[in-house]
C-alpha cells in the first residue's frame, strides 16, 4: 500500500524514525533517530546516546513510516500534535 503525507500527517509520530535532510541549521542535516517527544512546534529526537530538540518549521525530514520512507516538509507538523491527528 503506497502512503502519502497526509497519512504520516494525522498519526502519531513519537517512536518513529527520522533523517534531516535539510534545515536552516546546517548542523543538524544528516541527524537520524526516533522522536521521543512532540510539542507544538518542536521534536525532540533521541541519537547517539543523546538528545535534540528541533523546530518543525525549519527543518525537511525522511521518516520511515510502515516500512516506507516519505521526505516530508516540518512546517506541515507545526500545531498541536493532539489536533494534527484528528484531522
Amino acid at each position: 500500500m503506497q502512503l502519502n503525507r497526509k497519512d504520516v500527517i494525522r498519526s502519531e509520530l513519537i517512536g518513529t524514525t527520522i533523517k534531516i535532510v535539510d534545515s536552516k541549521n546546517p548542523s543538524l542535516i544528516g541527524n537520524e533517530g526516533k522522536i521521543i517527544d512532540e510539542t507544538k512546534n518542536s521534536f525532540k529526537i533521541a541519537y547517539n546516546d543523546k538528545t535534540k530538540v528541533v523546530l518543525k518549521e525549519q527543518i525537511t525530514f525522511d521518516i520511515k513510516f510502515k516500512n516506507q520512507t516519505i521526505r516530508v516538509d516540518g512546517k506541515l507538523f507545526v500545531g498541536k500534535p493532539e489536533d494534527r491527528i484528528k484531522k
